[in-house]
């Protein structure tokens, strides 16, 4: 009785924890949006500047994960020689550099809302670069799912009241820069070996991000900042909690996907892209039509149907390798039963 007790206890802290890491993650992703949209929106903050905005955030991730690494030595960082740094690193800062900039740059022309809904694409532009690059392969069925998910955005985006093209490019030029990023990362990265956490992805990824960052904000931004320095306050508290929710947010998925699982954070994005989009129309007072609701609603049920799939795939998978074990194990032990069978009638015949 004690010992079911005691199970019961270790399988309800284990829930609780499960569920505490997925509202951590949904506060800090919800916070970092809609803060971001706040600082950026002209009708709000009024500071249009998301490349400084982009910069401020990764030269604070970089300063806490040096810390953090070099000073306090919390973690260990895998060991990158310069040109695996050079030839993988450097890519994926980059493509994470213009993932960011357009993201953030979207919020200034679109509502909170409709971004929420193109970012119901990433599925469809992971698949098609995986394929591009021959990391996935071609399949009818997966392919379907990935146009109805495409035809479900594409009647949210007729649907939209405050449809601004210019915003939609951004944020569609964002999804195609963080899937391919994504793609990459299994490619130069982990099929490598090389595992980075997000302390030690930000220790290695945010300089190189900052730097690529540099070319256009000294291009577009610096000459606009330059000439409005003198009326600008920086605010340090604004700037310091936004960058903060930020870093926070990088610690907050890898606590999610580590202590969880990767299909966790799928289904737990669904429910914050819902609070996001109630928020959205409840709060911000954005125009949500019903045709948006519907178009939404058809890629949400594509996106829920491909992260259905996957995890079907992923059993059979786990299912085949520890078949394939138990075969092996199985075979060993009939292996080492006739070797015995023939020791023993040696011995009977000497």
């Amino acid at each position: 009785m004690g010992k079911g007790k005691a199970l019961s206890d270790g399988v309800l802290k284990s829930i609780i924890l499960s569920y505490t890491y997925v509202a951590v993650w949904i506060f800090l992703s919800f916070a970092v949006i809609v803060y971001n949209k706040y600082i950026l929106d002209k009708k709000l903050y009024n500071w249009p500047f998301p490349i400084s905005l982009t910069m401020i955030h990764m030269a604070f991730c970089s300063s806490l994960a040096f810390a953090a690494i070099r000073v306090f030595k919390i973690v260990e960082p895998p060991a990158i020689s310069r040109r695996v740094y050079l030839t993988s690193v450097v890519p994926i800062g980059a493509l994470y550099a213009l993932s960011l900039w357009l993201s953030n740059s979207a919020y200034i022309y679109l509502s909170v809302s409709f971004i929420q809904m193109l970012k119901a694409l990433m599925p469809v532009a992971v698949y098609s670069i995986g394929i591009l690059f021959k990391k996935d392969s071609f399949n009818s069925n997966t392919m379907s799912n990935m146009l109805a998910i495409s035809f479900g955005v594409a009647i949210a985006a007729y649907g939209e009241a405050k449809y601004d093209s210019w915003g939609v490019f951004l944020q569609l030029g964002a999804v195609a820069f963080e899937a391919t990023r994504l793609v990459l990362i299994q490619i130069l990265l982990t099929s490598k070996g090389i595992n980075l956490n997000p302390i030690t992805s930000l220790y290695y990824v945010a300089p190189s991000c900052f730097a690529f960052l540099s070319i256009p904000w000294l291009l577009v931004e610096y000459p606009i900042l330059k000439q409005q320095i003198s009326g600008f306050h920086f605010d340090i508290v604004i700037f310091g909690t936004n960058s903060l929710c930020a870093f926070a947010l990088n610690l907050a998925v890898f606590l999610l996907v580590g202590k969880t699982s990767a299909l966790t954070m799928n289904v737990a994005g669904v429910v914050k892209d819902w609070l996001l989009i109630a928020f959205s129309w409840s709060v911000i007072k954005d125009t949500v039509t019903p045709l948006n609701l519907f178009g939404y609603g058809l890629a949400f049920l594509g996106v829920g149907y491909y992260n259905h799939s996957k995890l079907q795939a992923l059993k059979a998978k786990d299912a085949q390798k520890k078949a394939q074990v138990d075969n092996e194990e199985e075979g060993k032990l009939l292996g080492e039963g006739v070797g015995d069978g023939n020791e023993k009638r040696g011995d009977a015949e000497a």
